[in-house]
């Protein structure tokens, strides 16, 4: 099937493209962002050498459909989506942390736990906590933001104010807006017959100074999802907890020998399996958002992409 794994347009007053793992953002005369959701699939913070059909279209299309319902209590950076893998909005200068909270202790956290430690990013954990219990309060976790094939490091409210990457006064807006989003999120999800587990923001300030939500919002990919029907009587019997997320993929690359540390092969993603990670991601966008997944044709996804951003910065 075919996959959107890299873009090389050059559109009109195009000033730069960054590249990121999983998305490819144009910048149109300092002005305006399109960013591109490609098919490329990351986990560890590698980028996996095949893409997923659809995975693209599924992200952009729910964290689209989050800034539009998120809207009235965070502003956002978007504009308008022209194509089903394209978002488009105001250039915005990234804070260079990403606000990751809490409300489970699951993934990273609990690996962390595991350890024995009880400090995450500055943050107590409490103890008598098992793996996927939820905290008494949802905590933020931060991460610096990484270049593109750097890891995520964890990091503390107190270092990011020391070191001066935030300023005290802007930090107090990203964590509002982090748990306002976070409460909405869990509202929304649970209306769904989900649990929100946790999930990460990325804010960015436009050229008159405003804070705003940019890049991806309660997309599998950012998001751990699970599905609260029998999610206690899971925890009381030690049972693994059914979810929606990303994590399916990482648990798939750890039991074939791959956590993104040197030296590791990534395995081999065969057709079926691709196919199946693409029917999952399926999935996650009918649970997540509560409506049917209608696939864009991608016979020529490249050229679908470039005539509908160009129809619009030619309308615009």
């Amino acid at each position: 099937m075919n996959t959107l794994t890299t873009t090389n347009f050059n559109f009109p007053n195009q000033k730069n493209v960054y590249r990121g793992k999983v998305r490819e953002v144009y910048n149109i005369n300092d002005e305006l962002l399109v960013m591109i959701a490609t098919d490329r699939l990351s986990a560890f913070d590698v980028v996996m050498p095949k893409g997923i059909p659809y995975k693209g279209q599924i992200l952009n299309q729910i964290a689209t459909k989050f800034m539009e319902l998120t809207q009235d209590i965070v502003p956002n950076w978007l504009l308008a989506t022209p194509d089903p893998n394209v978002a488009i909005g105001y250039l915005c200068e990234p804070f260079k942390v990403e606000m990751v909270i809490r409300g489970y202790l699951s993934g990273h956290a609990a690996r962390e736990y595991s350890l024995g430690k009880r400090i995450i990013c500055g943050v107590v954990m409490q103890e008598g906590l098992k793996e996927n219990d939820k905290f008494e309060m949802p905590i933020i976790t931060p991460t610096t933001k990484a270049d593109n094939g750097s890891h995520d490091e964890d990091i503390s409210r107190e270092a990011i104010l020391e070191n001066r990457i935030v300023s005290e006064e802007d930090y107090l807006v990203l964590e509002k807006y982090t748990r306002d989003l976070y409460q909405r999120g869990t509202e929304i999800a649970a209306s769904r017959g989900l649990i929100l587990v946790d999930t990460k923001y990325e804010f960015g300030k436009t050229k008159e100074g405003k804070i705003v939500l940019i890049d991806e919002i309660h997309t599998p990919d950012s998001s751990r999802y699970f599905y609260a029907d029998g999610y206690q009587e899971r925890q009381d019997n030690n049972e693994e907890q059914k979810q929606l997320s990303k994590e399916f993929v990482r648990r798939w690359l750890i039991e074939n020998g791959f956590q993104g540390k040197d030296g590791q092969q990534i395995p081999d993603m065969s057709v079926d399996y691709i196919e199946s990670v693409s029917e999952r991601y399926v999935e996650l966008y009918e649970n997540i958002l509560g409506e049917k997944f209608v696939k864009a044709d991608i016979d020529s996804i490249n050229e679908r992409i470039e005539n509908n951003v160009l129809n619009y910065l030619a309308n615009s």
